[in-house]
């Protein structure tokens, strides 16, 4: 009893609220566990039927699909469309990031706008775009690609915009002494500090894109993603692990390219 008085009065706050926290947050699990009836026992029990399933219906993969389409092409053709919605989304968002920022907007009314049309953007997943550009496109490729292009302007305008208001405030600052206009600043000295971080934000949105179409394309959004589902119903398990495995071989070259352009950027 004497140790515990002697504990500094902050730490015993800091006690008191992590106790508090951790028994909110297992209150929550239980309730949510209740509600959706889950019970957190289940893999245990059935893991007798997962290996059965992994080792007599996946294994081994199967690389040769049939169509005239082979894996490397659709492998490419998910590459292209992560890549595309990035170079278009980059553009507008591009443009419309020194509307965004703080530091470059013009307008302060504006800039708040447009920060809330990217944030409704990238908060409404893809998968949603998807549903909705499907009832007037029809599915396919091109509905894929514009469904992420319209997430990627979303999350790469807050994006841009943050790094704008990292590095625009002290650059204006610093130009406004020698009576510069507005584009003079933003060409001789915004842009040119701010482009490492565009830079970064480009590369982490190409791999967001690679993982996300492959979701699209399983909802009718074209590519591989459609390829794999389409065997998958057929009941081609292993070819549909063989598309995942590739699938899971060009993330970790892609994230392992862009990390290390990240990496040479920021430097």
């Amino acid at each position: 009893m004497s140790d515990y008085k002697t504990i500094p009065k902050k730490i015993k706050e800091q006690r008191k609220f992590y106790a508090i926290t951790f028994t909110v947050i297992a209150l929550l699990y239980i309730i949510a566990t209740i509600q959706t009836k889950f019970n957190p026992f289940d893999f245990f029990f059935k893991m007798g039927n997962f290996f059965d399933f992994l080792l007599n219906e996946l294994l081994p993969p199967n690389f040769e699909l049939s169509g005239g389409l082979g894996l490397i092409s659709l492998v490419m053709q998910n590459i292209g469309m992560s890549i595309i919605p990035t170079f278009f989304g980059g553009i507008i968002a591009f443009c419309l990031s020194f509307l965004t920022s703080y530091s470059t907007a013009p307008n302060r009314v504006i800039a708040i706008i447009l920060r809330g049309l990217a944030s409704f953007q990238r908060n409404l997943p893809s998968a949603i775009w998807l549903m909705i550009l499907v009832m007037a496109f029809g599915i396919g490729t091109t509905v894929g690609v514009l469904a992420l292009t319209i997430n990627t302007i979303g999350y790469l305008l807050r994006g841009f915009a943050d790094v704008l208001d990292e590095v625009g405030k002290e650059s204006m600052e610093a130009i406004d002494s020698v009576g510069a206009r507005y584009l003079p600043k933003l060409f001789q000295c915004v842009i040119p500090a701010a482009l490492p971080g565009f830079i970064s934000w480009l590369l982490y949105a190409i791999e967001i894109n690679i993982l996300s179409s492959t979701v699209i394309g399983a909802v009718g959004g074209g590519g591989i993603g459609m390829i794999m589902m389409s065997h998958w119903k057929l009941f081609r398990f292993r070819t549909s692990f063989g598309i995942i495995l590739a699938l899971a071989v060009t993330v970790i070259v892609v994230n392992s390219l862009t990390d290390y352009l990240r990496k040479r950027v920021i430097r």
